[in-house]
């Protein structure tokens, strides 16, 4: 790259640019999907698949039948899939800086951390879509949250928080990690135990109690439960702020690390 082009880069850009320049990127990455639209496979194709599978296989095993199954289940089969569908931020922006796409952006006269809020703010979009569809999804089954569309909903933007928060965990392993593939190796492997070594599925009492310990300090295990008392019960209880405290530090701790990696780099 030219002298000249790195000229154009300004050397402070202003809080309101940085924020509609960050826009720009996201919507540029809800362009991508659009073109690409398999991106969604994940956010669309499993949570049906997952609803009615574990539905239909342990709901008769866990509650007798799928029916009172459905308010265990889907809070957990939403978490799962939100939470699951944040790797993607950090594989994608791994591909985008293996591809050179973010060298490109270094010439243009934008804040150099637009691209990476860009793709953060653009992946809150995936997240919503799985939010809806595994609602609707267990709604068309016979599940009738008890909590009402309010609680709904704020169980919804819980999920979708801390989907957020996690994502930049991701963004992170996105930054330092060789490749995409890696990326997603270490991401599976720090989310599949936490999601089935959960409340998830099967109520904690039925498990050994040494598992137990681990399932009760599991923070998906409080995520989970936070969205159960709200949808299904209506309930504001200390796991909501337990999930969001959690959020908290997790953007405390790895926003900055994933920023400063990201500036190194590009």
């Amino acid at each position: 790259m030219s002298n000249r082009a790195l000229d154009t880069v300004p050397a402070r850009v202003s809080a309101t640019s940085t924020l509609s320049q960050s826009l720009t990127m996201a919507y540029r990455g809800l362009l991508k999907v659009r073109r690409t639209p398999e991106q969604l496979f994940d956010v669309t194709v499993q949570p049906i698949i997952f609803t009615l599978m574990f539905t239909y296989i342990f709901g008769g095993a866990v509650s007798g039948n799928p029916q009172n199954y459905l308010p265990l289940v889907i809070p957990g089969i939403l978490v799962q899939t939100v939470i699951t569908a944040s790797v993607v931020t950090g594989v994608q922006l791994r591909e985008d800086m293996d591809k050179g796409v973010f060298d490109r952006f270094r010439s243009l006269p934008i804040a150099r951390i637009a691209p990476l809020a860009g793709a953060l703010i653009a992946d809150t979009v995936r997240y919503l879509i799985a939010t809806l569809l595994t609602f609707a999804v267990g709604f068309i089954m016979g599940w009738r949250p008890q909590g009402g569309a309010f609680h709904v909903v704020l169980a919804g933007l819980l999920v979708i928080v801390c989907a957020f928060a996690l994502s930049w965990i991701f963004a992170f392993f996105g930054v330092i990690a060789r490749t995409a593939t890696s990326v997603q190796g270490i991401s599976m492997l720090i989310l599949f135990p936490l999601t089935f070594l959960s409340n998830a599925y099967v109520p904690v009492n039925t498990m050994p109690k040494w598992l137990q310990a681990f399932v009760n300090i599991n923070p998906l295990s409080h995520l989970i439960a936070a969205v159960r008392d709200l949808a299904n019960r209506g309930l504001v209880t200390s796991d909501i702020a337990i999930s969001l405290a959690g959020a908290v530090i997790l953007m405390l701790v790895f926003a900055p690390l994933a920023v400063r990696m990201y500036m190194r780099k590009v």
